[in-house]
């Protein structure tokens, strides 16, 4: 499969080696410096671009690649007030994977999250809040992780109705603490509290190699197909 890489940072290398490793070509990298390379012919060759960037510019990138016909999946969150305007561009012809996060063991993390919300709901002695923890280079807060985590709460639970970043959580919000320290990859912590016990729940990543790893066998899934797709549609649980 030919990949382009759109951001060349610390993730976008891990995607090359883990890429080049499973026995695809990488045609095209974009980064800052080289912009005008989303009409090169080597990115319009690709079959898929792995975008993984920063929310401030991600949506122009979509939009890029989306002209010139090339799908895209991508990890980068922060973006998503833009959503309909991809889903919309998804139901005229683009191709887009989003994943707020494509660590196999957080979407694991989610199904476990969403099957405890089911038994709490029942339980509302027990308020619920997150804790996230990343390096300090990662510009949104929350993370997108954490949001999903809350938005799967909020469906499930009944007695929450938003997430909020304030630390004085109303009694229908469900309290989100972002910390960013270090080269932390990603802590998530749900955490049920009650006046007798506490319970918790914990993802903690041990490195980037498994974002990466998820994000390219997303793009082997994404090959071919057409729409708006997400992790539920590649691993059905």
């Amino acid at each position: 499969m030919k990949l382009a890489l759109i951001g060349y940072g610390k993730m976008g290398r891990t995607i090359e080696k883990i890429a080049l490793s499973r026995g695809h070509e990488i045609v095209s990298i974009i980064d800052v410096d080289n912009q005008n390379d989303f009409t090169s012919e080597a990115f319009k060759s690709a079959d898929v671009a792995i975008e993984f960037t920063m929310p401030t510019v991600a949506i122009q990138n979509y939009r890029k690649a989306f002209e010139v016909h090339v799908p895209v999946v991508s990890g980068t969150t922060g973006w998503l007030e833009h959503l309909p305007e991809i889903k919309n561009a998804c139901e005229n012809g683009a191709t887009f994977f989003y994943a707020s996060n494509f660590s196999l063991g957080v979407n694991i993390f989610f199904a476990v999250n969403k099957y405890l919300a089911k038994i709490m709901k029942g339980f509302p002695s027990y308020q619920v809040k997150i804790e996230e923890t990343h390096h300090i280079h990662k510009l949104d807060a929350p993370s997108g992780t954490a949001i999903t985590l809350a938005e799967d709460i909020i469906k499930t639970i009944g007695r929450k109705n938003k997430w909020t970043g304030n630390l004085d959580a109303k009694d229908d919000e469900i309290e989100i603490k972002s910390i960013r320290e270090g080269e932390i990859p990603g802590i998530h912590t749900v955490i049920y509290e009650s006046d007798v016990d506490t319970i918790k729940i914990t993802h903690d990543a041990k490195s980037r190699e498994g974002f990466a790893l998820g994000a390219v066998i997303a793009a082997e899934f994404t090959c071919g197909k057409k729409g708006f797709l997400t992790m539920q549609d590649m691993l059905k649980f």
